[in-house]
């Protein structure tokens, strides 16, 4: 019998072989099947995004795909390519401081799109620390933003040029003042695969995440950053350890912590709240299906969207939605994606609907270039344009009510009034593992270890 995080990993490799060059596809397979299990065993990592969230696979094929082959040269900024600052020294003691409704299955969408091109820049900034790769990144009160956790490279893995990934507890913060990363305190402990919050009074929650190099390894503790000291701070512990699951702030301050795996790839349904007054974690109730890699939205009426995800591994792809209420406390399904997904993006627009775009699914789990919009009046999700690119997506709400998606590297620029999306430009070499908006409306745009900045 074949090794189920294994196959996780040949799974979405092969979701995303489309976007990769052709010739990579034997190396890695032959990686895979020579490859010690400890390694095999981070296909269950999956960075979270905003919160959210993408897997181990995403940043293994993702470095390989950038480390075979001329890489890009390295400017004096260190925009483009691995940068060659050294691995920042931490301290040995760290500062303490998302009922089932079945749906039948929707056809496999084309990876073709109309759109049309949108006059758009893309420019470099400062050099990121390359230690941080697929962390978090959250936008600070005073425009700053934090990039916390994720992996680091180390040598000494054939096959795989970018070396031995690891999670670690380094943290920088960006100032687009300056276009420059530093140093801030270090986490507790190293995380990948976890969600940064920030809450009302500016201080940023970082919960769960995974810590160890066969993915088993889920915390269940928390820590709070504080952006005034440069220091991150123990706050109270989960009552189970996940990863991969989502953190939505409430209107009321709080927040709800959904589903994720809980140690291996046994996904979780229940959900937590964090509240800050108390600095402690309380059970509340349970999702009606165990999800991860899903998204939660807050809605205008301040109940929370929850939609797609996978409920077990390597298939069990979800179409599925509910609607957690906070006064209730409660989980409550509700209309059924067009289709399945998980790795989507998801974004609250001016006029209250909620666009989840990209991610993977439908039939063969394949990357998807489409989208649809929820109607919360309604409780109905319905397709709406389709995207230039595909694949696991994040992206960001512009000042103008337009949306930026990027689907691994091809960026699109949804419209909510004409409902069209417009190709907004390629990233060359690498996915983009998050788009922050920046005070001025640029997104800075950081794909593995290297930032560049998107002016609408």
């Amino acid at each position: 019998m074949s090794d189920p995080v294994d196959e996780r990993l040949r799974s979405y490799y092969q979701s995303i072989q489309s976007d990769a060059p052709g010739r990579l596809e034997a190396r890695v397979a032959r990686a895979l099947d020579s490859a010690p299990a400890p390694l095999a065993a981070r296909a269950a990592w999956r960075p979270a995004f905003g919160l959210a969230a993408v897997g181990a696979a995403v940043v293994i094929v993702a470095l390989v795909v950038r480390g075979i082959g001329p890489g890009p040269t390295a400017s004096p900024s260190g925009v483009i390519g691995p940068s060659a600052s050294p691995i920042p020294t931490a301290s040995a003691t760290p500062t303490q401081g998302p009922s089932v409704t079945t749906t039948p299955t929707a056809p496999t969408p084309t990876l073709s799109a109309t759109t049309t091109p949108v006059r758009t820049g893309l420019r470099p900034t400062g050099a990121m620390s390359p230690v941080l790769i697929q962390g978090t990144a959250t936008p600070l009160a005073d425009g700053r933003v934090l990039f916390a956790g994720g992996m680091s490279r180390a040598t000494g893995v054939p096959d795989f040029p970018i070396g031995n990934p690891h999670p670690v507890p380094y943290a920088e913060v960006y100032d687009p003042a300056t276009g420059q990363f530093t140093q801030t305190g270090s986490m507790a402990e190293p995380r990948v695969i976890f969600t940064a919050t920030r809450l009302r009074d500016g201080r940023v929650l970082v919960v769960g995440g995974a810590d160890q190099m066969d993915g088993f390894g889920n915390p269940a503790t928390a820590e709070l950053y504080d952006p005034a000291t440069g220091k991150f701070a123990a706050t109270g512990s989960m009552s189970i350890g996940r990863a991969e699951h989502t953190a939505t702030l409430l209107a009321d301050g709080r927040v709800l912590v959904t589903g994720g795996y809980g140690g291996g790839t046994s996904p979780l349904a229940s959900a937590e709240i964090y509240d800050p007054a108390t600095g402690k974690f309380k059970a509340t109730g349970s999702m009606t299906v165990a999800r991860h890699n899903h998204t939660a939205t807050l809605l205008a009426d301040g109940h929370v969207l929850i939609a797609g995800g996978q409920t077990e591994n390597p298939s069990g792809t979800l179409a599925s939605a509910e609607i957690y209420d906070p006064a209730t406390g409660t989980f409550n399904s509700t209309g059924s994606m067009t289709g399945t997904r998980y790795g989507q993006y998801a974004v609250k627009l001016a006029d209250g609907r909620i666009l989840i775009a990209g991610g993977t699914g439908g039939s063969g789990d394949r990357p998807l270039n489409t989208a649809e919009l929820y109607d919360p009046t309604a409780g109905k999700f319905s397709r709406t344009a389709s995207m230039a690119g595909a694949g696991s997506a994040v992206g960001a709400l512009l000042t103008d009510g337009r949306v930026l998606v990027v689907c691994v590297s091809t960026l699109s620029v949804f419209d909510p009034d004409s409902g069209v999306f417009e190709a907004a430009g390629q990233l060359k070499d690498d996915s983009v593992a998050s788009a922050t908006l920046l005070p001025g409306g640029r997104v800075l745009l950081v794909a593995s270890d290297y930032p560049q900045l998107f002016q609408p």
